[in-house]
C-alpha cells in the first residue's frame, strides 16, 4: 500500500497487453431457466488444466472465467476456447447448459441464491434486493499500460467511446421476460449502486490517490472494488479495466472486441490523438443512454464538437482511424466482422429479439444460445 494512503501502488505491466473476464450464465436443460450449480461447475472445472481462471460471481447460477495475460486477440480467442470447451464438458455431466448474454430472457430475481463467499454476503446485507437483481452478465477487458499516469490518460481518452463498446456488445434485450425496449438493459442495473458510472477526472496519480485517500476517510469505500465505474484503474495488475460490455453470445465476439479495445489503446498510447477533458463529460451521460437504448441506431454527440450523428458512422470512423493499429496487433479480421455488422446494425441483442420473433419461446431462444455459445450455432 501507498504510504500516504491506502490505495494500492500502480504495479508494472507491459503496455496493451490483454486480460479478458467473462460472467456465464448456467442454465437447466429441463427449462432454460438459471439453475444454481455454480458450486459444481467450480469442483468439476478444477480437475482441468486450463490457462486464466474459473470463480463464482455474485449468485449461484452464473460463473466467471478469465483469460492469463494475452498479447492478442488471437490469444484471448486461445485461451478462452480452452476454457469454453472445458465448461461445456463439464455442464453436460450436469445437465445444465452455460449461455452468454447480458441478462437472462425470464428469469425472476428474488429466487436466486447469494453464493456463499465473504465479500458477496457483506454485499448483499449492504445492498438487500438489488444484489440478487445483480445477477447479469458482463465482459471486462483489461488493458496494461506503461504507468499509473499513462493509465488515467487512456482511461479518460477511451471515456468517448463508451458508447461504441455498449453497442457492439449489446445482448440484454429481455429482463424477466419482458422486452425492455434496450439494447442493453443491463447497465441499468449497475446504475443502480451508488459507485457506478465514471471515474473522477484526474490525470495524475497523485491526485487519484488524493481522492481515494478522501473516499475512504468518509467510509463511503474501503478498496477498489467497491467502485463499479464504467472503466477503471486495476492497479495491482497494472491495467485500466473496461466493464460495460455486455457478455456476447459467442467467444469470438468476446476475442473480437477485446481486439477493438487493443487497436484503439495502441492508436491513443502511439498518436495522442487528442487530450482528454472535463467538458467530454457533460455529453458521456446522454451517448451512454443512446448506446443502451437503440444500440447500432444510436445517436452519437461529439464531445468537442457537440456534432450529432449516427453512433454506427462514428464507429466506421474510428475503425478507419485504427485499422493500422489492428492490423499490426492482428486483429483486424474481427474488427471487420465488428465494422460489417455496425453497418448492418447487427449484434446480439438483434439476434435475441429475431429469435424470439420466429420462436415465440424464450426458453427456446436460451436453448439456441447454448447452441451458439458452443460454437454450434
Amino acid at each position: 500500500m501507498d504510504s500516504v494512503t491506502g490505495l494500492q501502488p500502480f504495479g508494472p505491466s507491459e503496455a496493451l497487453t490483454l486480460g479478458v473476464e467473462l460472467e456465464l450464465q448456467l442454465v437447466s436443460t429441463h427449462d432454460y431457466d438459471l439453475a444454481p450449480y455454480s458450486e459444481e461447475m467450480l469442483r468439476l472445472m478444477a480437475l482441468h488444466k486450463l490457462p486464466g481462471n474459473v470463480v463464482p460471481e455474485m449468485t449461484s447460477s452464473m460463473i466467471e472465467i478469465s483469460t492469463g495475460i494475452c498479447q492478442s486477440s488471437a490469444d484471448v480467442l486461445g485461451e478462452l476456447s480452452q476454457i469454453r470447451d472445458a465448461l461445456v464438458q463439464c455442464a453436460d455431466k450436469l445437465n445444465i447448459a452455460v449461455v452468454g448474454g447480458g441478462t437472462h430472457p425470464f428469469q425472476q430475481w428474488h429466487e436466486r441464491r447469494i453464493y456463499d463467499k465473504p465479500r458477496f454476503r457483506e454485499l448483499s446485507e449492504l445492498y438487500g434486493y438489488l444484489s440478487k437483481q445483480f445477477t447479469i452478465f458482463g465482459q471486462h477487458v483489461h488493458i496494461g499500460c506503461p504507468n499509473a499516469d499513462a493509465a488515467l490518460l487512456m482511461l479518460h481518452r477511451m471515456s468517448r467511446y463508451i458508447p461504441h463498446f455498449i453497442a457492439l456488445s449489446a445482448s440484454s434485450p429481455y429482463v424477466q421476460g419482458q422486452d425492455t425496449q434496450f439494447d442493453s438493459a443491463r447497465l441499468n442495473s449497475v446504475f443502480a449502486f451508488p459507485m457506478s458510472g465514471r471515474a473522477p477526472f484526474t490525470l495524475t496519480w497523485d491526485g487519484f490517490s488524493e481522492f481515494f485517500d478522501k473516499t475512504t476517510r468518509t467510509g463511503v469505500v474501503k478498496s477498489m472494488k467497491d467502485f463499479y465505474w464504467d472503466i477503471r484503474p486495476k492497479p495491482e495488475f497494472g491495467t485500466i479495466e473496461i466493464r460495460v460490455f455486455d457478455t456476447p453470445l459467442t467467444i469470438e465476439r468476446a476475442a473480437a472486441l477485446a481486439g477493438f479495445v487493443q487497436s484503439l489503446a495502441s492508436w491513443l498510447l502511439h498518436e495522442q490523438p487528442f487530450m482528454p477533458h472535463e467538458d467530454d463529460y457533460m455529453v458521456y451521460t446522454y451517448n451512454r443512454f443512446q448506446a443502451c437504448r437503440f444500440g447500432l441506431e444510436a445517436v452519437y454527440v461529439d464531445p468537442v464538437t457537440g456534432e450529432h450523428m449516427p453512433l454506427r458512422d462514428h464507429i466506421q470512423l474510428t475503425m478507419q482511424r485504427i485499422a493500422e493499429h489492428a492490423r499490426t496487433l492482428g486483429a483486424k479480421a474481427g474488427l471487420q466482422v465488428l465494422r460489417e455488422d455496425a453497418e448492418l446494425g447487427t449484434n446480439d441483442a438483434r439476434w435475441l429479439r429475431e429469435h424470439q420473433a420466429r420462436e415465440g419461446l424464450l426458453a427456446e431462444v436460451v436453448r439456441q444460445g447454448a447452441v451458439k455459445f458452443k460454437g454450434k450455432g
